[in-house]
C-alpha cells in the first residue's frame, strides 16, 4: 500500500473515532421506543434488554403519558413514555467515549409516591447521588445535570433508584436523557476566571415547557457540568439558553433560583497586593420573574451587593467590584440575597440571571501587605 493509501486508511479511522460520540439524546433516550406487549406485565417491564438501547435491572415501569396511581397523575416529561425505577430499579446504557475527556449527562426527573427520592448517576467510578425533592418549577418535574471524567473509551451510564420503600413502585420518573462532551476553558489574558462568560455547561434540551437544566450542589458532584465553576449551596443553580430565555451575552447563562441557598464559587489565582476588577452582569430570564432582586458578589473578603429591579421581560446592568488580593487564591462568590417566585406561576422557583463575569488585574505595582 502506498503512502496516499496508508493516510486514507488513517484519516478514515481517525474519522471514525471522531464519529463515534455525539452530542445529544441518548440512543432511544426519551423511550419512545417501547418494550414488545410479551415483555411487559401491565406497566413491569419484564426482560433485562426489553426496552430498545437499555438495560435494566430491578422493578422497572414503562408509563405512559396520563397514567395515574390511585388519584395520583404521573408526570411524562417529554414525549408519550417514560420509566420509573422502584426500588433499588437501574436502567443503563453503553457509550463509547474519549479517555481523559469530561462529559455531562443531563436528564428529566418526577417525583411519584416515595418521601425522599434520589437518582444515583454513575460512570464508574465516578457517581452522584441527587435529590429531586425541592421542585423548582410547577410542571411536575425538572431537568438535571451531571458530569464525569472518562477512565475508558467505552462506558456504561447508569441511573439508579437507591430508594426502599414500603411500595416497590415508588421511585422517580425519568425520561430525556442526553449526553454532551465538555471542554473545559483556560484562564485567558483576557479572563483570569475560566469559563467565566458560562458558554460551557450541560445540554439545555429543547423540550416544552422550556425550563432550563440543574447544575446539582458541588457536594453531589465531583466533576461540575459547569466547568471552572462550583456549586457550593444546598440548592442548585439553573443552566439557561438564549433560545428561550432572555441571557445578557452569547448562548448561555445561570439563573440564581434558590436564594443563599443557590450559589456558584470559582477559586482563582491571584497575587497579593495587587488591585483586581470583578466585572459580571445581572438581569432576568424574561420568564415572569418580577420584583426586587440582589445578587451579592464576593471577592475574598470584600463584597458587592448589586440590586436588580425585574419587570420579568428581560434586560441587565453591568457592575464591577474592585479589591485587593490578600491571598494567593481568592474565592469569587456569587448569591442571590433573595427567594423570588414566577408572577405567573407562584409554585415555580425564579431567581436574576448572571452572565458575562470576567476578572482582570488593574495595572500598578502590588501593594504591600
Amino acid at each position: 500500500m502506498g503512502a496516499l493509501g496508508i493516510l486514507a486508511v488513517l484519516l478514515c479511522a481517525t474519522c471514525h473515532v471522531a464519529l463515534s460520540f455525539t452530542d445529544g439524546l441518548m440512543k432511544n433516550g426519551n423511550f419512545e421506543l417501547a418494550p414488545k406487549p410479551e415483555d411487559m406485565n401491565g406497566t413491569v417491564v419484564l426482560g433485562k434488554t426489553a426496552i430498545p438501547e437499555w438495560e435494566i435491572s430491578g422493578f422497572v415501569e414503562y408509563i405512559k403519558a396520563g397514567q395515574k396511581q390511585g388519584d395520583m397523575l404521573l408526570v411524562v416529561p417529554e414525549g408519550a413514555f417514560a420509566v420509573r425505577l422502584g426500588n433499588e430499579a437501574s436502567i443503563k446504557q453503553r457509550v463509547k467515549t474519549t479517555i481523559g475527556m469530561y462529559y455531562s449527562i443531563t436528564f428529566s426527573a418526577a417525583r411519584t409516591c416515595a418521601q425522599e427520592e434520589r437518582i444515583n448517576v454513575s460512570v464508574a467510578p465516578d457517581f452522584g447521588i441527587l435529590p429531586i425533592q425541592t421542585l423548582y418549577s410547577s410542571n411536575g418535574w425538572d431537568s438535571y445535570s451531571w458530569a464525569f471524567q472518562a477512565d475508558y473509551d467505552l462506558v456504561e451510564v447508569v441511573l439508579h433508584n437507591p430508594g426502599v420503600e414500603e411500595d416497590p413502585a415508588c421511585g422517580p420518573l425519568v425520561d430525556s436523557i442526553f449526553i454532551k462532551a465538555l471542554y473545559p476553558p483556560k484562564a485567558t489574558n483576557k479572563n483570569i476566571l475560566k469559563n467565566g462568560d458560562l458558554e460551557e455547561g450541560p445540554w439545555v434540551p429543547n423540550v416544552p415547557p422550556y425550563t432550563g437544566v440543574l447544575i446539582p450542589p458541588n457536594i453531589e458532584d465531583d466533576h461540575s457540568p459547569l466547568p471552572g465553576w462550583m456549586v457550593e449551596s444546598l440548592k442548585a443553580v439553573k443552566y439557561i439558553d438564549s433560545d428561550h430565555f432572555s441571557v445578557p451575552q452569547g448562548k448561555r447563562a445561570v439563573e440564581l433560583v434558590a436564594g443563599k441557598e443557590s450559589a456558584i464559587v470559582q477559586v482563582v489565582r491571584t497575587i497579593p497586593g495587587k488591585t483586581y476588577d470583578l466585572f459580571f452582569a445581572v438581569g432576568d430570564a424574561s420568564n415572569s420573574c418580577e420584583g426586587s432582586m440582589v445578587v451579592e458578589a464576593f471577592a475574598g473578603k470584600d463584597t458587592l451587593k448589586v440590586p436588580y429591579e425585574s419587570k420579568g421581560k428581560g434586560g441587565y446592568k453591568r457592575a464591577v467590584l474592585r479589591f485587593v488580593a490578600t491571598t494567593p487564591r481568592t474565592r469569587i462568590m456569587f448569591y442571590s440575597t433573595f427567594y423570588t417566585m414566577r408572577s405567573d406561576d407562584y409554585s415555580s422557583l425564579c431567581g436574576p440571571v448572571l452572565d458575562d463575569v470576567k476578572l482582570l488585574s488593574v495595572r500598578g505595582k502590588p501593594r504591600k501587605m
